[in-house]
């Protein structure tokens, strides 16, 4: 696909697709959203509920080569500064690996993000839904994505206890919600 610049506010963006060489920078700019001391400079931290890592090179490297996925990659200045998973699954798309640099959260960059990669998924995919899992105990979370039209559906997944490629987890009560949003 070819790279588009964001308009209004965020002039400076640059949207494109992910490749191998982006993996080391979005491994970082995913842990730094979510895990160590790093991640509570902004308000997505999972650091009260979760430690270790959030991802790895090989993860990031299956969404990149897996089919009907990409990762959509957010740059400013030349830097990565956040990213998202779309993954096109039959009539919906799934919505995943969110991450915005902290320094940048609380700004509006969020919401833009998650605004190109619906168009995306609509434009490109034709489907009518996207589809995202979020820990159910993230209640700030989940309100923002409500705020952006997405609904709680009480479908719940177990979360992966015992392995540690998506965490240390530091309470025995995490799940994994499906949250949907109409996609028009």
């Amino acid at each position: 696909m070819p790279m588009e610049s964001a308009t209004a506010t965020d002039t400076a963006l640059t949207f494109r697709d992910a490749t191998d060489a982006d993996v080391d920078a979005l491994v970082a700019l995913v842990q730094s959203a979510y895990r160590g001391e790093s991640s509570r400079t902004g308000w997505t931290t999972e650091a009260d509920i979760l430690q270790g890592q959030r991802t790895d090179p090989e993860g990031v490297l299956e969404v990149i080569k897996a089919p009907d996925s990409r990762l959509l990659t957010v740059e400013r200045a030349g830097r990565v500064v956040a990213c998202c998973q779309l993954e096109r699954r039959g009539a919906h798309a799934y919505f995943g690996m969110f991450a915005v640099s902290p320094a940048l959260q609380g700004a509006g960059l969020g919401r833009t993000v998650i605004a190109e990669a619906e168009r995306r998924a609509r434009e490109t995919w034709g489907v009518s839904e996207m589809h995202m899992t979020v820990i159910s105990v993230r209640e700030d979370l989940i309100a923002w994505y409500e705020r952006r039209g997405y609904r709680r559906t009480g479908r719940m997944t177990p979360f992966p206890y015992g392995d540690e490629r998506f965490g240390v987890p530091q309470r025995d009560d995490l799940e994994f919600e499906l949250l949907v949003k109409e996609l028009v």
